[in-house]
């Protein structure tokens, strides 16, 4: 077997951006997860501490369909983290706050991760540069729009994303419960939207719209 025309014949730059964009992922869907955990811990609730969930490893918080979901047609979910709203002092609003971590903590992730790209980065980046080349990339064009879509996503207020929740907080008991009454409706609805191309022109839009915002600040 001519293993040296194999190598030669393999797309290098291919396999190079699936990796970034499967490692991007796992970082955002991790990072949206745990912080899920992390803010019902804060207020009051022990579950996901107790179900490890609290962690920042992806085998943790991945569900492997929900993540081939997201690398091939850009909408996927990872593993709910467990909540249990009896704990929380006011119920509506801790559900409300636990479920907006996960949107502003993918926000807070691509802002970050575009202020370190342009504060510390920009001095090193050459394509001579290797690993802070690769760094950069993989920052700038995989972490800070992704988390950001992903971000910006959850925030819609269709069940069962976080938007569902945190809109719930400002309504009366009774139709806060109606709307939950559909969630196992919501995702059909939401590949639907997707597969009509109706949520990806909303959200890629408001992609841009935040990317350039964030790229003047970091400036």
């Amino acid at each position: 077997m001519d293993f040296s025309g194999l190598i030669r014949a393999i797309d290098w730059y291919w396999l190079a951006s699936t990796a970034m964009r499967v490692l991007a992922v796992l970082l955002c869907l991790t990072v949206h997860e745990a912080c899920h955990g992390l803010a019902a811990c804060a207020l009051g609730d022990p579950t996901a501490r107790d179900s490890h969930r609290l962690s920042l490893n992806p085998l943790r918080h991945i569900d492997w369909l929900g993540l081939g979901m997201m690398l091939v047609a850009g909408f996927g979910w990872a593993k709910p983290v467990p909540v249990d709203p009896r704990y929380f002092k006011r119920p509506k609003r801790g559900m409300a706050l636990t479920a907006l971590a996960g949107p502003l903590s993918n926000l807070l992730l691509a802002f970050l991760a575009m202020l370190f790209c342009h504060k510390v980065l920009d001095g090193f980046v050459t394509r001579e540069s290797g690993f802070c080349y690769v760094l950069y990339i993989f920052l700038h064009l995989f972490v800070a729009p992704l988390s950001i879509g992903l971000g910006l996503f959850n925030l819609l207020p269709i069940p069962p994303l976080d938007g569902a929740k945190v809109l719930g907080a400002f309504l009366p008991d009774r139709a806060y419960f109606g709307l939950m009454r559909y969630e196992r409706y919501g995702m059909l609805l939401l590949l639907a939207l997707s597969w009509f191309g109706v949520t990806g022109d909303l959200i890629n839009g408001a992609i841009q719209g935040v990317y350039w915002f964030f790229l003047e600040l970091c400036l």
